[in-house]
C-alpha cells in the first residue's frame, strides 16, 4: 500500500495550482456549454425560434466544440513540445478570457452564430491545453506520485464537468429570461480571468523539446503523431483504452436525459441526480487508484476496472422499467429496483476510474519526455474518433435498428468485454499485473 497521500499535493505549489486551473477550465468550459442550452429555451419560450431550430442548434454545438480537436490537436502537441509549460498554460488561459469576452457578446446579443464562434474557440483553446494537461505531470511529479497525481485530475475534471453543467444550467432558472443572458456573460468572463490569474502560481517546466520545428500542415502530421502513439504496443493499447473510456461516457451521457425520463420514469431532475451519481464515482474510483497501487503505476487495476464497467453496464441494461412518470429524485428512489439502477451508475462510475487512471499514468510513464505531449495530441485525436463514432453509432442503431436505450446499453456493454479480452490478450503484461496484485 502507499506510504504517502495524493492529498499531499494539493498543498504543494508544484501541484495545486495547476490542478486548480485545469479544473477551473472544466468548469467554465460547461458553464458556457449550458448556459447556451438555457438561452435557447429561453428564445424558444420568447417566440425568438422554433423547437427545430433549437434541436438543429443543441445538435450542431458538439460537432463544433469537437472539431478542432481534429484539425489542430497536432499543432498542439508540438506547441506543448517545444514551449515552456507553465507559459503555455498561461497562454491558454489568456485566450480563454478574449473566447468569453466574445461569448458575453453572445449572449447579451442573443445572437447563436457568435455563440457558435465562440464554441468553436473554446474547442480550439481546450485542444491546445489538452497535451500539456497530461504532459507536465511527468515532469512535476515523482515516478511513485503518477497514479496518485492523475486520480487527482481525473477526479477534479469529474466534478468540476457536474458542477459546471448545474452552475450553467441554473443561470437561466434562478437569473430569468431577461437577465440570465447578462448573468452568463458576467459569469464566464469571471471565471477566465480567475483562471489566468490562478495560472500565473504555476511554476515553470522547462520544454520537452525546444529545438523541435513546428510542422503547421494538420493533415500529415496528425498521422505522424498517431503513428509516434502507437510506437509502443503498452502505450498504444492504454490509448486504446483511455479512448474507449471516451466512447463508454459518450453512450452513457449521451442517453441518460432521455433514459431517465423514458425508462425511470423521471424528469430533467432525475436526469442531473443520475448525471451526478455516475461523475462521483468516476471521481472516488480515480482517488482510489493511489490506495489500491503500490508505489508505481498499478496497471493491474485495468482488468478489475473492466470487468467490473462492463459487468455494471450489462446489469444496468437488464434493469426493469420504472411504470410511474414524473418522479423526482425521492419518488424514483422510492420504487422498486432504484437502488439497484442507483448503484449500477455509481459502479460504472467507479470500476472507469479504477480503469482509465492507471492507462494516463503508463503513458505518462512509458512514453518518452520528448515525445509525450505528440502522443497526448494522438490520443486526442483518437477520442475524438471515439467521440463522434459513439455519438453515431447510438443513434444509427436507435434509428436504423429500432433498439431502445437497454439495448443500445447492452451492447456497449458486451463490447467494453470484447475490448477489453483483446487489449488484454495482446499485452499480457495487463492480466499477469492484474493476478499479482490479487
Amino acid at each position: 500500500m502507499s506510504g504517502h497521500s495524493q492529498f499531499d499535493l494539493l498543498k504543494q505549489r508544484r501541484f495545486l495550482p495547476y490542478f486548480t486551473v485545469q479544473a477551473l477550465g472544466a468548469f467554465n468550459d460547461n458553464v458556457f456549454r449550458q448556459a447556451i442550452i438555457g438561452l435557447l429555451g429561453a428564445m424558444l419560450a420568447a417566440g425568438m425560434l422554433d423547437e427545430s431550430t433549437r434541436g438543429t442548434y443543441t445538435q450542431l454545438a458538439p460537432a463544433v466544440f469537437i472539431l478542432p480537436y481534429f484539425l489542430f490537436s497536432s499543432i498542439a502537441g508540438q506547441f506543448a513540445e517545444r514551449t515552456e509549460k507553465s507559459r503555455l498554460i498561461r497562454i491558454t488561459t489568456a485566450m480563454e478570457i478574449a473566447i468569453m469576452s466574445l461569448a458575453a457578446v453572445g449572449f447579451l446579443l442573443q445572437n447563436m452564430v457568435v455563440l457558435l464562434v465562440a464554441l468553436f474557440a473554446t474547442g480550439v483553446q481546450s485542444t491546445l491545453f489538452g497535451p500539456v494537461k497530461y504532459s507536465i505531470l511527468p515532469s512535476v511529479l515523482k515516478p511513485e506520485e503518477l497514479t496518485g497525481g492523475n486520480g487527482l485530475v481525473e477526479m477534479g475534471t469529474s466534478i468540476a464537468v457536474l458542477l459546471g453543467m448545474l452552475f450553467g444550467g441554473l443561470i437561466f432558472t434562478v437569473a430569468g429570461p431577461e437577465h440570465g443572458p447578462m448573468a452568463a456573460a458576467i459569469a464566464v468572463i469571471l471565471l477566465a480571468i480567475l483562471g489566468n490569474l490562478l495560472s500565473r502560481a504555476i511554476p515553470a517546466v522547462p520544454a520537452s523539446a525546444p529545438d523541435l520545428k513546428v510542422q503547421w500542415n494538420p493533415i500529415p502530421e496528425s498521422i505522424a503523431i498517431l503513428k509516434l502513439a502507437r510506437k509502443q504496443l503498452a502505450v498504444r493499447n492504454s490509448i486504446l483504452g483511455v479512448s474507449w473510456f471516451w466512447f463508454t461516457g459518450t453512450v452513457l451521457t449521451g442517453n441518460l436525459p432521455v433514459y431517465a425520463e423514458t425508462h425511470l420514469g423521471g424528469t430533467q431532475t432525475l436526469y442531473v441526480f443520475a448525471l451526478a451519481v455516475f461523475s462521483i464515482g468516476v471521481g472516488v474510483g480515480s482517488l482510489l487508484c493511489e490506495k489500491l497501487s503500490a508505489r508505481t503505476v498499478e496497471i493491474g487495476l485495468v482488468p478489475l476496472g473492466a470487468i467490473g464497467m462492463s459487468a455494471c453496464i450489462v446489469h444496468l441494461a437488464l434493469a426493469p422499467a420504472i411504470a410511474a412518470k414524473g418522479l423526482d429524485v425521492s419518488g424514483f428512489i422510492a420504487q422498486p429496483g432504484s437502488w439497484r439502477v442507483v448503484l449500477d451508475l455509481a459502479g460504472i462510475g467507479l470500476f472507469s476510474g479504477f480503469f482509465v487512471v492507471p492507462l494516463f499514468a503508463l503513458i505518462q510513464s512509458r512514453s518518452p519526455r520528448e515525445e509525450l505531449s505528440r502522443v497526448i495530441a494522438g490520443m486526442n485525436i483518437q477520442n475524438a474518433i471515439f467521440i463522434v463514432a459513439a455519438a453515431l453509432g447510438g443513434v444509427a442503431l436507435q434509428q436504423a435498428l429500432g433498439w431502445g436505450i437497454p439495448q443500445v446499453f447492452m451492447a456497449l456493454g458486451l463490447s467494453s468485454i470484447v475490448v477489453a479480452a483483446w487489449i488484454f490478450s495482446i499485452v499480457p503484461e495487463f492480466l499477469m499485473r492484474f493476478l499479482s496484485w490479487l
